[in-house]
């Protein structure tokens, strides 16, 4: 039976539907989750306790479970454990992506370092007063477009600024001890219609797994997703430019989700996240094997196959258009 490591918090949906996933194929699963190391198992679920933000503590804990519990392959959910989900497959020398382009990947400032210097079309971006308005203000380590705001002139940036400083302040973030919080980027803000790539890299070969439309317009003050729609608008543009980021940073193996905005000057990579498309956001898509059309799997399914060492590029994703929508969040409250 192979056995596959998965990455993830405590909570979230995702982590049930690969168990599903799992027991369909004949995996087994062994969890590594960010959680006290004292508590005594509190899920019953046999995870290895790690701390997302020691690193050396989690890769060596991690390591060390599987002398006794040896996996075929690694998958991450979430941005947070990717960099351990990298050293942890070199030092067991499984397929994976390299540590520092992990690194840069869940790092904006890095990504657009990195980006820029290949030539591709990014934003202009600093840490300090930017040269024209509007401009959008990010941290440099949070998913979701969590703290990410628009500002069409001073005020609305030090508006915006404080606000963040303010967000990243909050104990649930400080509770990550990650210094990159400590860090807010400003940015050109780059008009267009924005679409998300999901695929795999599989030992640097890009295979799409599906290309979404955000047909809500997304130009601020803040950046809530609601609607992604399966398309192939610009899908060739898309791709290559995908392929090339992803390139540029390093990654070379595993899932990868990108955000890219469209205009007449071309195409944009806002990011190239080094995990899946996350949360119940997975069900939008569906995949069959050429040779088998009938069968349908879901993406948890694939991944599962794909960090066992199954190549995947035969299975397709179906051919209806799919979609899902997010519940947005006009104000505070219950």
């Amino acid at each position: 039976m192979a056995r596959v490591l998965v990455l993830a918090t405590t909570t979230g949906y995702q982590t049930r539907s690969f168990g599903e996933a799992a027991a369909r194929l004949g995996v087994e699963l062994v969890f590594a989750t960010d959680r006290c190391h004292l508590i005594d198992d509190p899920w019953q679920d046999g995870a290895v306790a790690i701390r997302f933000y020691d690193e050396d503590a989690s890769v060596a804990a991690i390591v060390d479970s599987t002398r006794t519990r040896p996996i075929d392959g690694i998958l991450t959910v979430g941005d947070r454990p990717t960099v351990i989900a990298a050293r942890v497959a070199r030092a067991l020398g499984l397929p994976g992506n390299p540590p520092d382009a992990a690194a840069a990947a869940k790092h904006k400032r890095l990504t657009r370092e990195r980006l820029r210097a290949a030539g591709l079309l990014q934003p202009r971006a600093s840490s300090v007063q930017p040269r024209a308005f509007p401009v959008v203000v990010k941290p440099v380590a949070l998913s979701g477009s969590r703290g990410v705001m628009r500002a069409n002139d001073q005020r609305d940036l030090d508006a915006a600024i404080e606000r963040l400083r303010a967000l990243l302040q909050s104990p649930d973030i400080r509770a990550e001890r990650n210094e990159a919080h400590d860090e807010i980027l400003v940015e050109e803000f780059i008009p267009g219609h924005e679409y998300a790539l999901d695929g795999v890299l599989h030992r640097g070969e890009l295979h799409v797994f599906a290309l979404f439309d955000k047909p809500d317009p997304l130009d601020g003050p803040f950046f809530e997703e609601t609607i992604y729609v399966t398309t192939d608008d610009h899908r060739d543009a898309i791709v290559g430019a995908v392929r090339d980021a992803a390139h540029a940073l390093g990654l070379h193996h595993g899932p990868i989700h990108a955000e890219v905005r469209v205009n007449d000057t071309g195409v944009y990579v806002l990011e190239v996240a080094a995990r899946p498309i996350g949360g119940l956001c997975a069900r939008a898509i569906r995949f069959f094997r050429t040779a088998n059309p009938e069968s349908r799997i879901p993406l948890e399914e694939l991944l599962l196959r794909h960090a066992r060492g199954e190549d995947v590029r035969e299975w397709r994703r179906e051919s209806d258009a799919s979609g899902v929508m997010m519940i947005p969040i006009p104000r505070r409250g219950i």
